[in-house]
């Protein structure tokens, strides 16, 4: 249960004053939430300084200014196209107020002839006189105080002006309660930091620029209380799965040395070590939970299948499964020679098996005569039984839900789970998103693959990109040819994959194909698999072929509009070729003018193909949120952290994490209960509840 005390934070947006349902529905969209909290968590993002207030004749124009006047006569337009103006003054000069579309009443109210008024805007010079058009305020001169000071400016959306999110903001600023604090005391006097409540006012009213960035004391606080919260969170589920009773799965490595001794290469160092990592947490009593990290073609699948054995060794099952079907038939085919040469029985599950084929398929799963199975989501159906599943590996898992991991688990008993990806997870959101799992990492290229020339080029040389093309295609290679949009769109000049399939097919004929993602995915396996087949030479795509395919004969890359890609997908793309014995080359197409971050992007993938460097450039240049498309991923969304900025904050984090779980494994101490309710702050409610007592 929340605790009592975050009760007001937790409240619906509609219960501040001036928030009505049209409103709410507004904030719940820009601030992320529809609680009052939300609001508490949506930090200005500029400011505007409201303190200068010079004589009307020393103004300077274009500046914001806040001028003590006398008003003096007011002249209504002739029609209401024209402006309604009160002409003011001061001991030095004149001041011209204009309003459009005014009512009359209204301003004789506010600006009464005769009487001194503060008026706060932008001050400008027309037709030789000093005017302010709409003042931002209008105020009687004992609140200049309040008006004569800087005033913070907030993101907004459609619908929401300034002044009605800073009322709200305001509002709910009022509701925060002083909670007790789970910091370290001696921390908290190092770091010369605010209390919980006092750092979230300082953040929402910045005297100057520097107050707004996420370095200043105040916003690194509520950045660090939201990362502990978050390591806490993982601590807390790691700590429940290790008291998880899991059962020792020690393989006699028999059938390991047969597909070692059958396999045309040596593995390479970073693939040992990985091996060794993996088969030593499943001899352990406790339940495994590791990420094998490696770049495209750094032999993951080799090692799940290694991983895999000591498994079957032990007389048990193990199952691979795989985002699409392309994806599973491609390990499949990787795995079927090697597990033949170690005498193990293999089988593959998708969703087009029907009838007694797919009978056939789920008894020997349920008998126990098949030992790996690698197959997609139709590993989750009803029907599928096994008679001892202890192994699973779940290849690039953020396209999977948890649920779905659970629910393959579940058709075990504490079933040891290794999860796959070749999206290389810089340290910082491997701690934040990974922190529960161990992880093991493959740096190394196996033998055999080739190095890929990387070339950035302007769109405007298409017709040399085409002629390279053409010659690839004489020599027997293939072809990628990725664009960003599916459909051509008004409100873009991207060169949509339609249009450019249509334009290639008019020059190479009947050897382009295409796929995108509004494809059924049958329609997009057909094309997939004649490109993979070797029956067309150029596949126009956007990045649906991104994860997995292997195309050995494709070896060339034409990435257009390349300055409208993250780098880590610029990389994944990249690694579709360069899988076979031929010289590869990237094509990176851009469209000028090219912003700063969009040509350090692509001086780093001519620079460097170490996926693990770039990860992080990536992180650096574009900030956690969009690296990975977080929502897609599953990896939290911080509202207060920002990882590339407070990378030392999360470490720190982290081992404080550590320590206080040590110390009160079950938070009962006053440190401890004051940690539930940040636990309760931030959202990690699950998290309390694995806490023995809680």
């Amino acid at each position: 249960m929340r605790p009592e005390i975050l009760f007001p934070l937790f409240a619906p947006a509609t219960s501040l004053s001036g928030v009505g349902p049209r409103f709410a529905a507004l904030f719940e969209g820009l601030v992320g939430g529809p609680a009052v909290i939300d609001l508490c968590w949506h930090l200005p993002s500029g400011i505007i300084d409201r303190r200068y207030g010079p004589p009307l004749a020393e103004v300077q124009p274009g500046r914001i200014a806040t001028l003590t006047v006398q008003v003096g006569e007011h002249r209504a337009p002739p029609n209401r196209r024209q402006p309604y103006r009160v002409f003011c003054h001061d001991d030095s000069g004149e001041l011209e107020l204009v309003f459009f579309h005014a009512h009359r009443d209204y301003l004789t109210k506010v600006l009464p002839t005769g009487q001194t008024r503060l008026v706060s805007g932008k001050v400008e010079v027309f037709n030789d006189r000093l005017q302010m058009t709409h003042p931002d305020h209008i105020a009687e001169p004992a609140e200049a105080e309040r008006v004569k000071a800087v005033e913070p400016v907030y993101p907004l959306t459609a619908g929401l002006s300034l002044k009605v999110v800073s009322k709200a903001v305001h509002a709910a600023l009022e509701r925060l309660p002083t909670l007790p604090d789970w910091l370290d005391p001696a921390q908290r006097q190092r770091e010369a930091w605010p209390a919980w409540d006092g750092a979230l006012r300082q953040a929402h009213a910045p005297r100057d620029e520097a107050d707004l960035s996420p370095l200043s004391l105040p916003r690194r606080r509520l950045a660090y209380d939201e990362l502990l919260a978050n390591q806490l969170a993982i601590a807390l589920v790691r700590d429940r799965q290790q008291r998880q009773k899991g059962r020792s799965l020690k393989g006699s490595g028999h059938l390991q040395q047969r597909v070692l001794d059958s396999l045309p290469f040596a593995l390479t160092g970073s693939q040992r070590n990985a091996v060794a990592e993996i088969t030593a947490d499943m001899a352990a009593p406790h339940r495994m939970l590791r990420l094998l990290q490696g770049d495209v073609g750094s032999g993951k699948t080799v090692v799940a299948l290694l991983a895999m054995l000591a498994a079957v060794e032990s007389g048990s099952q193990a199952a691979l499964m795989a985002p699409t079907e392309i994806l599973a038939r491609q390990h499949h085919q990787t795995i079927a020679p090697l597990a033949e040469s170690a005498g193990v029985k293999l089988t593959i599950l998708t969703g087009r098996d029907k009838g007694k084929a797919r009978q056939a398929l789920l008894a020997g799963l349920a008998e126990g005569t098949t030992d790996i199975v690698v197959g997609t989501h139709a590993l989750f159906q009803d029907d599928v039984a096994f008679r001892d599943l202890a192994m699973a590996v779940i290849d690039e898992q953020h396209r999977f839900g948890v649920h779905q991991r659970l629910t393959l688990t579940g058709k075990g008993q504490a079933v040891d789970v290794l999860v796959m990806t070749a999206t290389p997870i810089p340290r910082t959101l491997m701690l934040t998103a990974y922190g529960d799992m161990d992880s093991s990492r493959l740096t190394e290229r196996p033998p055999g693959r080739q190095p890929i020339e990387t070339v950035a080029l302007s769109l405007d040389r298409l017709p040399q990109v085409i002629a390279a093309v053409e010659r690839a295609l004489a020599k027997g290679a293939q072809v990628y040819w990725i664009c960003p949009l599916v459909e051509e769109s008004e409100h873009s000049d991207l060169a949509a994959a339609e249009a450019r399939y249509g334009a290639l097919a008019e020059h190479f004929g009947a050897q382009v194909g295409l796929v995108h993602g509004r494809m059924k995915a049958a329609e997009k396996d057909a094309v997939m698999e004649r490109f993979a087949a070797g029956d067309l030479g150029v596949l126009v795509a956007t990045t649906v072929v991104e994860v997995g395919v292997d195309v050995p004969k494709a070896t060339v890359m034409v990435i257009e509009h390349a300055e409208r890609f993250g780098l880590a997908q610029l990389h994944q793309l990249r690694g579709r070729v360069g899988r076979g014995a031929g010289k590869s080359t990237c094509l990176l197409l851009w469209q000028g003018p090219l912003g700063e971050t969009a040509r350090a992007r692509l001086k780093i993938l001519r620079e460097t193909d170490d996926g693990f460097r770039i990860a992080e450039e990536d992180l650096r240049l574009r900030g956690a949120g969009e690296l990975l498309g977080t929502r897609q991923s599953g990896l939290p969304a911080f509202r207060l952290a920002d990882l590339a900025l407070h990378g030392d904050l999360l470490a720190t984090a982290r081992d404080d994490a550590r320590l206080i779980l040590d110390k009160d494994p079950e938070l009962s101490g006053e440190r401890g209960q004051a940690l539930r309710i940040l636990l309760y702050l931030f959202e990690r409610d699950a998290a309390v509840r694995y806490l023995r007592s809680g």
